[in-house]
């Protein structure tokens, strides 16, 4: 165990929390378990920091043979840039890339993809999200300007969420020279400004395009918005003088999104359900968070532990739906990537159990399946077996929920049931289109999630009631070739 800050390694490690420092060894720092996954499955991570020798994520970077210390917690703090870190550093080499090989990306995408230019950006926060976005959306790409944010700085990376691994990156480069470069290759570049002469919701976005962001504050100088082939508002009805710039990037990309999408009613109907989804954890923790300002000494160890208990269960619950929300994007989108490995399903379904505990009121997860390593994307089925819990608990309504699967050689069949079904076969069907606000109780996009990564894999998922017992079942092929070695 590497227990001194000191320890050259670790030393070498925290030096690329400097930006000279990243550029002189073309590495960057990529804190907590998200962003290190995403790292690993993009075979992006180079070395491994974990203060938690059995952590899931550091078993899969050993067998991936990558470099992995255990530390104490004081490396850790050393190495990152956050108040409560994460027991997960890793170091990646710079993942980005030329303004040609972008360009052509934007001009191969099936009819016209989209591009987001940022000038001036200098929150590391906003140009994260913007990443995220992007990436959700299906964008062809973020050029940061040299004038931005370092787009591998910490907290950059750390919003993005991983998204910094999906999609083209391109840094350092003159505003002049891409916009410059966008119109020679027929790229139009959209400036957006809050006084823009066009409505967002009425400007042309078919074929290729280039959105322009400017400083958070400033927004873009008369200069860059006089280059764009238009400046682009978005319109607002209420009182806000204007949206922070990532939410204004989040509404652009999605609006090009659901224009040149063949399935742009699925899409919107995904965001307004997703956004219901969100609503009821989101005001639980509100709730947790008020009561425990106003109330902290008055209540006991035990009831604050079950409220701090709450409140991780809901960000659990949120951070689901927006994976899901992010999948569901990639799947209208068809940019949905796979990243497979050897997967114990058991291990996985009492993962889940363990997470639904926090909720006294979820109804008990059971493994009763007896089935060996399945090779498939471990984060994705979670995310259906999360799926098929959640509709469980609104559809059926009689005791535990049981979690088996088996294998036949040539394909693995996981099954979710419970007791006391309130719905009949066509009813079970129509859980898995999304549904907007108002259209019933439940989850309104997990089932369309699940069924759609089952699809992606050449599997299926359906539902099922029989004798009252409502099931969900996901059936995947098995490679018969495995892994590879």
């Amino acid at each position: 165990m590497l227990t001194s800050p000191k320890n050259p390694t670790v030393a070498s490690a925290a030096r690329l929390r400097k930006h000279a420092a990243r550029e002189e060894a073309g590495r960057f720092l990529v804190e907590g378990a998200q962003a290190v996954s995403e790292a690993l499955a993009a075979g992006r991570l180079d070395v491994l920091f974990t203060a938690d020798d059995l952590d899931p994520i550091a078993l899969r970077a050993r067998q991936q043979e990558v470099e992995t210390h255990l530390v104490a917690d004081p490396v850790i703090r050393r190495l990152t840039s956050t108040v409560t870190p994460q027991p997960l550093v890793g170091v990646s080499p710079f993942v980005d890339v030329s303004l040609d090989d972008a360009m052509a990306d934007v001009l191969d995408d099936d009819g016209g993809g989209c591009i987001t230019l940022l000038h001036e950006v200098r929150d590391p926060g906003n140009a994260g999200t913007v990443l995220r976005s992007a990436d959700a959306a299906g964008s062809a790409g973020v050029i940061f300007s040299e004038t931005s944010v370092d787009v591998y700085n910490p907290k950059t990376v750390r919003a993005s969420a991983g998204s910094v691994f999906h999609l083209p990156v391109v840094r350092g480069l003159d505003t002049a020279v891409v916009l410059e470069r966008a119109s020679a290759a027929g790229v139009r570049t959209l400036a957006m400004d809050a006084e823009g002469t066009q409505d967002l919701y009425r400007t042309d976005l078919s074929g290729p395009v280039m959105f322009v962001f400017g400083n958070e504050a400033h927004g873009l100088p008369g200069d860059v918005a006089a280059r764009a082939d238009a400046t682009v508002r978005v319109p607002q009805s209420g009182g806000a003088e204007s949206l922070n710039l990532a939410a204004a990037a989040t509404v652009c990309l999605f609006e090009w999104r659901r224009r040149r999408s063949h399935a742009a009613e699925a899409l919107e109907s995904i965001i307004a359900s997703a956004a219901h989804d969100i609503r009821s954890p989101l005001t639980a923790m509100k709730g947790f968070g008020y009561a425990l300002e106003r109330r902290w000494d008055a209540m006991s160890e035990e009831q604050r532990a079950l409220m701090l208990q709450g409140i991780v269960h809901d960000a659990d619950r949120m951070d689901t739906i927006l994976r899901m929300l992010v999948d569901a994007a990639r799947l209208v989108g068809g940019t949905l990537e796979l990243f497979p490995e050897q997967v114990e399903v058991g291990a996985l379904v009492e993962g889940v159990a363990e997470s639904q505990r926090r909720d006294p009121d979820h109804p008990a997860v059971e493994w009763i399946g007896d089935v060996g390593p399945v090779f498939t994307d471990p984060a994705r089925l979670r995310t259906i077996v999360l799926a098929f819990c959640a509709s469980l608990v609104w559809w059926a309504q009689e005791g535990p929920i049981d979690v088996d699967g088996d294998s036949d050689g040539r394909s693995f069949e996981l099954r979710a049931s419970r007791r006391g079904a309130g719905l009949d076969a066509d009813g079970v069907e129509a859980l898995f289109t999304p549904r907007r606000p108002g259209e019933g109780a439940g989850s309104k996009i997990g089932l369309f999630v699940a069924r759609g990564v089952a699809e992606s894999q050449g599997g299926r998922c359906w539902g099922s009631v029989e004798a009252g017992r409502l099931t969900f079942h996901l059936q995947l092929p098995i490679d018969p070739a495995g892994p590879p070695s």
